[in-house]
């Protein structure tokens, strides 16, 4: 059954082990709906965290979220075996960071279309802008139009993440998902590369076998961390949770099933 809790989080409980799932850029805790079900299918319970909420308020910093996810997750009653994080593009960047706090409350995760850092000062600097002009464009442009222009990237491919309408819905979240440019952007972020070896849990690193960037990011990211492995998701692009969901839901149930937790 499906509960709502924390706003917008979405909770399925279906069994001692537990995958906190984190969206992407543009995402909505509903978009992990359907591979909550499969998971559910495989005694695996889900909570689906609505990342704008953490941007209702002060700034929150990419590290300011790693420790807010951490405390939220540690200060709950939890009566399971094991509990996992799985985090998609954005959502991967932001669950590296609670990764690499002291004493966070993960035993496994899943990384999924993530990037660690960009290593050039000029290619932060020019992510940055872009990004400012994303922000701009959220917060005051003409938000069907954004929405068109973001979808139209091609790292991106052609699979629909969720329902026109349910997209359109977004835009009540505007304010937040213009601060999640600034606030989150990759062009400020630190490197985390040289700090992936600090990861002692098991990670999978997960990448589609047609997303040639970040499948070249997974593999170097894989080689950098001592317990972890890459999954390379079959006839897939960037978004392979939509546009594999069977394959990624039996990924991570044999992963978290068979020693991972």
């Amino acid at each position: 059954m499906l509960e709502y809790s924390k706003q917008a989080d979405e909770r399925r409980e279906a069994g001692a082990l537990e995958c906190w799932c984190l969206h992407g850029a543009l995402g909505m805790a509903s978009d992990w709906r359907g591979l909550a079900k499969r998971l559910a299918a495989a005694a695996i319970s889900t909570r689906a965290v609505d990342l704008w909420r953490f941007l209702e308020g002060e700034a929150m910093t990419l590290p300011g979220f790693g420790k807010a996810l951490n405390a939220e997750a540690g200060n709950e009653v939890f009566r399971g075996s094991g509990r996992a994080l799985l985090g998609y593009s954005l959502g991967g960047r932001l669950a590296l960071h609670a990764l690499l706090e002291n004493g966070h409350p993960w035993q496994a995760a899943v990384l999924v279309s993530v990037h660690p850092g960009l290593e050039s000062a000029a290619g932060r600097a020019a992510r940055l802008d872009a990004d400012a002009a994303w922000a701009t464009q959220a917060f005051a442009g003409d938000w069907p139009q954004f929405l068109h222009a973001w979808n139209a990237q091609a790292v991106l491919g052609t699979t629909p993440i969720r329902d026109a309408q349910a997209t359109r819905s977004l835009v009540t979240r505007r304010r937040e998902v213009a601060r999640s440019f600034m606030e989150w952007s990759l062009g400020g972020q630190a490197p985390l590369w040289e700090r992936l070896a600090a990861i002692s849990i098991p990670v999978l690193w997960v990448a589609g076998e047609h997303d040639e960037k970040f499948l070249t990011l997974a593999r170097r990211a894989a080689s950098l961390s001592p317990r972890a492995r890459l999954a390379i998701a079959p006839a897939s692009g960037h978004r392979v949770p939509w546009e594999n969901e069977a394959w990624l839901a039996g990924q991570i149930a044999h992963f978290l099933q068979s020693g991972a937790l």
